[in-house]
């Protein structure tokens, strides 16, 4: 049985529409499933000209072929393992000769899994950082100049909540995602004179597939206490991060930018 039939009603794509999207070229790490996925989703759906890359090549052709069959608007994209730099600015050059100048970058890509405190190596630690924090960094660098030569752009980073609560057994992903507001701030005030926004969302508990199934086989408890925590009692859907995404992408939000912006339904 899916997410949505036992736990919560389906949310569609649909929503406000933003003219100012369509036709710009819109670059998403991490795009093959999850929040990843609804973000191409959500942008195919505005006629932007979306590309994204994905670690899992099968993965990334069966959510480009079902987006493209869902909103008409194929998304392009590239295989790429994101801890290689090298390989992250050869794919971020290859869709922008299919998408034009990328005006928007979506940094979403990440994991949040646990290792107990005491099995954490330097190695691992290091390759976290290089897995939630580093490539966001690179990918920036690398679109800037395209986007100050095209009139500007928005940049969005993919934070979390996790490290407002102090979530235990995974501070390697907190400490690299509480870094994550930090370098949208610096970040904003360097490249502010280039018309370029940054900004970051810091999501709540969103119930992706991957949670999900991850909760169950952990501990099935954990859906209805998290409501508990939230003013809002309704989990979150990949959809509701994608919304702000929009928004953030779009001129609508034209002189908002150095700013975070928590999506968790009144958890923190």
């Amino acid at each position: 049985m899916s997410i949505h039939s036992e736990l919560i009603p389906r949310v569609t794509v649909e929503g406000a529409v933003y003219p100012s999207l369509k036709g710009k070229g819109v670059l998403i790490t991490g795009g093959g499933s999850g929040i990843g996925a609804s973000l191409v989703e959500h942008f195919c759906t505005q006629g932007a000209r979306v590309g994204f890359i994905e670690l899992n090549s099968d993965t990334a052709d069966e959510t480009a072929r079902r987006i493209g069959a869902a909103t008409g608007n194929p998304p392009h994209h590239e295989a790429v393992d994101l801890r290689d730099i090298g390989a992250l600015r050869t794919a971020i050059s290859s869709l922008s000769e299919r998408i034009g100048p990328v005006r928007v970058l979506v940094n979403n890509a990440g994991n949040d899994d646990r290792m107990p405190l005491e099995n954490v190596t330097p190695e691992y630690w290091d390759e976290r950082f290089q897995t939630n924090l580093r490539h966001q960094f690179f990918a920036a660098q690398a679109v800037i100049g395209d986007m100050a030569r095209a009139g500007g752009g928005s940049i969005i980073n993919m934070g979390s909540i996790s490290w407002m609560r102090g979530a235990a057994g995974l501070i390697f992903y907190t400490t690299a995602k509480s870094a994550v507001m930090g370098m949208t701030k610096s970040l904003a005030r360097e490249v502010g004179e280039r018309n370029i926004r940054v900004n970051s969302i810091a999501p709540g508990w969103v119930l992706t597939e991957r949670q999900v199934e991850r909760a169950k086989r952990i501990y099935h408890g954990k859906f209805a206490e998290y409501l508990e925590v939230q003013c809002l009692k309704e989990h979150l859907l990949p959809p509701d991060i994608a919304r702000m995404a929009l928004w953030l992408a779009a001129d609508d939000s034209r002189l908002v930018t150095a700013q975070t912006f928590i999506v968790d339904a009144g958890v923190v």
